[in-house]
C-alpha cells in the first residue's frame, strides 16, 4: 500500500504510524518519533528524521530494533511466517530458491553469528546476491560487537530507504 508525502506530512500520529510502521522491522516506535518532525519537505528528508531517531536512540533500543529482524532463510523464512516486507527481500536475493545444502549452510553461519553477537545478521538483501550475502556473513562474524552494531544499523537504515521508496510517493 503506497501514500503520499503531503498525505504523511497532513497525518495524525496514528495514521501515520500505521503507514510506516514497519518501515523499521517490527519497530513502529521509530515512525512514532519521526512523526513529530513534520512536515518533510522529501523522502529523503523522511529517510533522515527516521535514521536520527535510531542515531538517538538508547543503545539497548538500537540493538533491539537489530533483533526484530528475521534471520535470513531462518525458521521464519521456512516456515513461511516472515512479514511481507522481509519475504519479498529474500526473494529478491533468490533466498527462497536455496538447495538444502545451502539452507544449512545459512544455518551453521547464521548460528555462528547469532552466538557471536546475541542478534541477527542485518545485510540489505536487495543490494546483494547470496554469494555476497554469505561473504558477508563469514566477514562481518569477525567484528567486534560494537562495529558489527553499527555496521547493522547502517544496512537497517538501507533497507529502510528502499521500504519507504516502495511506500512512499513524492
Amino acid at each position: 500500500m503506497t501514500t503520499t508525502l503531503g498525505a504523511l506530512n497532513a497525518a495524525d500520529e496514528a495514521s501515520f504510524v500505521a503507514a510506516l510502521g514497519f518501515i523499521f522491522e517490527d519497530s513502529p516506535w521509530v515512525a512514532a518519533a519521526a512523526w513529530a518532525e513534520r512536515p518533510f519537505a522529501s523522502i529523503d528528508a523522511l529517510h533522515a528524521a527516521m535514521c536520527a531517531v535510531v542515531t538517538a536512540a538508547p543503545r539497548e533500543q538500537q540493538i533491539a530494533l537489530i533483533v526484530a529482524h528475521p534471520d535470513l532463510v531462518g525458521r521464519a523464512a521456512l516456515e513461511g511466517t516472515l512479514g511481507q516486507a522481509s519475504q519479498a527481500e529474500q526473494a529478491i536475493a533468490g533466498l527462497d530458491r536455496l538447495e538444502p545444502e545451502e539452507i544449512a549452510m545459512f544455518a551453521e553461519l547464521n548460528g555462528a553469528y547469532r552466538d557471536r553477537f546475541a542478534f541477527p545478521f542485518v545485510i540489505c538483501v536487495r543490494e546483494n546476491k547470496k554469494t555476497a550475502i554469505l561473504t558477508g556473513l563469514r566477514e562481518r562474524v569477525k567484528n567486534d560487537r560494537e562495529s558489527e552494531i553499527a555496521a547493522a544499523i547502517v544496512e537497517i537504515e538501507k533497507i529502510a530507504r528502499l521500504r519507504l521508496n516502495d511506500a512512499v510517493r513524492a
